[in-house]
């Protein structure tokens, strides 16, 4: 029994950092936060995050909207795409998202809609075959940038990242870790299976009037 477990352990070990090596690996660069360091991309890909009871976004999403909203100005990206989970009534993080931008003054037609973003890879896959995007820099905090860049790399997007960390997150990190390294696993899955989003749907062109993704 001890030996079975040694090697069960020894198993989950090699899996695990095998698996985070690779994502980071691949997915570790470019990265920048300074505007004029990006290159000229279609769209930011604006990771979804948590939204609060009371309709608020937590500060990892507030400081994503920011960031987005940094790129377009700057004229780094022609659209925003905002990807995430808008799969129940009362839970809404892409038209959160959206308000707060157009609050300060981007241009309606320019914000599309994911509200299917329910992973990241779900995120990366729709982006690509629902929204017709070719180059984007992907928006997110460091801690979750090398998985997003995979993802999108295997989605077939030409990537580069913008790093959202705008403040120290406290406590909520060391869980986020954690997750983020078991997560890194199932991103190497997905792409060996060649996982299917959880929802495809019509293509909407990155290139047209993102009013049409809205709900």
């Amino acid at each position: 029994m001890i030996r079975v477990l040694a090697i069960a352990v020894g198993f989950f070990v090699v899996v695990l950092g095998g698996s985070n090596f690779v994502v980071w690996l691949g997915g570790r660069a470019p990265v920048t936060q300074d505007t004029e360091d990006v290159p000229r991309a279609q769209a930011a890909l604006v990771l979804g995050a948590q939204v609060m009871p009371n309709g608020a976004p937590s500060s990892m999403l507030s400081d994503r909207i920011t960031a987005a909203a940094e790129l377009y100005e700057a004229g780094r990206v022609d659209k925003l795409l905002l990807s995430g989970d808008h799969g129940r009534v009362k839970y809404d993080e892409v038209n959160t998202m959206k308000r707060i931008l157009l609050a300060r003054g981007i241009p309606a037609q320019d914000i599309f809609l994911d509200h299917a973003g329910f992973d990241t890879w779900d995120s990366a896959q729709r982006a690509r075959r629902v929204f017709d995007v070719d180059s984007a820099v992907v928006v997110t905090q460091r801690f979750h940038m090398a998985r997003a860049l995979w993802d999108a790399r295997r989605a077939g997007l030409k990537v580069t990242g913008y790093a959202a960390d705008k403040r120290d997150y406290g406590r909520v990190m060391p869980r986020l870790q954690v997750r983020e390294a078991a997560a890194r696993v199932k991103a190497i899955g997905d792409t060996v299976t060649g996982a299917d989003p959880h929802f495809l749907g019509p293509v909407i062109p990155i290139t047209g009037d993102g009013r049409l993704s809205w709900d």
